[in-house]
């Protein structure tokens, strides 16, 4: 009895340590941030280079994804803007039936981006990955990041941690249980970055430096 009283309380502290663990590091992301985020193009500086972070264009019903589509109406309003005057897109492009910059690249053309003002990075697999690319592979170490503002607030923090000075540009959020679900996951991932960045975690794929 004894000794399942013991595993049920040591079980009750650990539980509680990661829960605190989870709101001092999401506390630590979001305080990092403030100032940092800009909802208005009125308001935001300039910057050269705005970084596009990828997500799907469709969810798992075949439906229209609208954190892609906020973030490409983001993209397009800053642009419009001339608050940036070249977009770098990173997403994911690990399979040949799934490219995310190729998709965001096709769908800002249509708004009258011009194609030589969008380059894309095509082993964004993680926003980890993004913004050390960004810098690495890409020279850039003074951008805005376009994402929703969750994800802006974790992508400034690496980018800090990295060496650049990153902005970021809150694209409209994604409300009901769809919502619900990114922002508890959001969570989670702020302790994975954490922890990858403590591990001097690095991108999947390096390679050649491109001239943007």
């Amino acid at each position: 009895m004894r000794k399942s009283v013991k595993i049920l309380v040591t079980g009750l502290i650990l539980t509680i340590l990661v829960i605190v663990s989870v709101f001092i590091i999401n506390n630590q992301v979001t305080n990092f941030a403030k100032g940092r985020t800009y909802y208005k193009t009125r308001h935001i500086p300039h910057r050269r280079v705005g970084l596009l972070l990828g997500t799907g264009r469709v969810v798992s019903t075949g439906q229209m994804n609208l954190y892609y589509l906020y973030r490409i109406r983001a993209t397009v309003a800053l642009f419009k803007a001339h608050k940036i005057d070249i977009i770098l897109i990173s997403g994911d492009n690990s399979r040949k039936d799934y490219d995310e910059p190729s998709m965001m690249k096709t769908d800002l053309m249509a708004q009258g981006i011009p194609e030589e003002r969008i380059h894309l990075d095509y082993a964004g697999f993680r926003t980890l990955d993004s913004m050390v690319r960004c810098k690495e592979i890409f020279g850039q170490n003074k951008v805005t990041v376009i994402s929703q503002h969750y994800h802006n607030e974790r992508a400034i923090y690496i980018a800090h941690k990295k060496g650049i000075d990153a902005i970021g540009f809150n694209a409209i959020d994604v409300g009901g249980s769809y919502g619900i679900k990114n922002h508890t996951r959001e969570k989670l991932a702020r302790v994975k970055m954490i922890l990858d960045l403590l591990l001097n975690k690095q991108p999947k794929y390096l390679g050649e430096k491109i001239k943007i």
